[in-house]
């Protein structure tokens, strides 16, 4: 498999020359995980950073009433990762769980920190990535407290339409903070409008 989904990522979150991006690139090794499986589980110390090229991953937690909250949904390409657990070697809160069949690039915990320090342009990629990953938190958790449910929806819809064609509704539901009879409701009212 070649990296040139993986580099075209790290020339967006990193803009740099080809050779610079290859070479951070070229650090990473495939991985593939099927459908339902657990990329990362939860109580354990995540010790690989993935990069999605192809597929969905969901992380989840369990609340309080056993049910089942989706807090992100990954949509490649993006990393896949808690950055806590990753780069303070503690366990994860959630399972990463695979929604599709997924393919990538993948890289251990020990190569990412000789990479920072060996490797400037791995050191200011991975800082511009962390960057990244907090923007994309930020304005998830705004969303759930400014927008209405239909708001985020329609958000949702319109930045990420694949998601709907390869996850089930009720997952959605779950990331956009409501029922799936919520959801289910609001879009039979958009489709009435």
């Amino acid at each position: 498999m070649e990296n040139s989904a993986l580099k075209k990522y790290i020339q967006m979150i990193y803009p740099t020359s080809d050779d610079r991006a290859l070479a951070i690139a070229s650090n990473f090794q495939t991985f593939s995980i099927q459908k339902n499986s657990i990329l990362i589980p939860d109580k354990k110390i995540n010790r690989q950073t993935y990069f999605l090229e192809t597929g969905y991953v969901r992380s989840v937690v369990v609340n309080s009433e056993g049910n089942d909250v989706t807090t992100t949904i990954f949509s490649a390409p993006c990393f896949v990762n808690d950055f806590i657990s990753f780069f303070k070697q503690q366990p994860v809160q959630e399972n990463f769980v695979a929604m599709t069949d997924c393919t990538g690039w993948t890289m251990k915990y020990d190569d990412v920190e000789k990479q920072f320090h060996q490797s400037p342009e791995f050191r200011e990629f991975g800082r511009l990535l962390v960057l990244h990953s907090y923007e994309m938190l930020k304005k998830r958790m705004i969303d759930l407290l400014q927008n209405t449910a239909e708001q985020r929806y329609l958000n949702m819809l319109s930045q990420h339409p694949d998601i709907f064609q390869n996850i089930p509704l009720k997952v959605i539901a779950s990331y956009l903070g409501i029922t799936d009879t919520s959801l289910s409701r609001i879009r039979k009212e958009l489709s009435q409008k």
